[in-house]
């Protein structure tokens, strides 16, 4: 007998509910906004840098897909000042994306 078998003997009248993958999903709740997110490149110290600004979301949205991004590209980066700074030119791979989760995405420069 396993502990959720022992908890339905407890409580019967408990009916339990079943998470769902697409609960999971960590994007979810990220909040999408009419302006366009801009994506711009740089070279800072010789080395590329992809940033990404303008999120008037809330900081933890932008954490979450910062992190997100990270993630699905396997690369380095960070979270400052409310920019996304991701090590690399992946300014191609990132807008594309971030139109998939259904933002509007703005390259700037080249």
């Amino acid at each position: 007998m396993d502990l959720r078998d022992q908890l339905k003997d407890m409580f019967p009248d408990h009916v339990s509910e079943e998470v769902s993958e697409e609960k999971k999903d960590e994007d979810q709740g990220i909040w999408l906004q009419d302006d366009p997110i801009i994506c711009k490149y740089e070279k800072r110290k010789g080395k590329p840098i992809t940033i990404l600004e303008g999120y008037t979301g809330a900081d933890e949205d932008f954490k979450k897909l910062a992190k997100d991004l990270k993630r699905q590209l396997s690369v380095g980066g960070s979270f400052k000042n409310d920019k996304i700074i991701i090590q690399g030119d992946y300014r191609d791979k990132i807008m594309t994306i971030l139109k998939e989760k259904g933002f509007n995405v703005k390259r700037v420069g080249g």
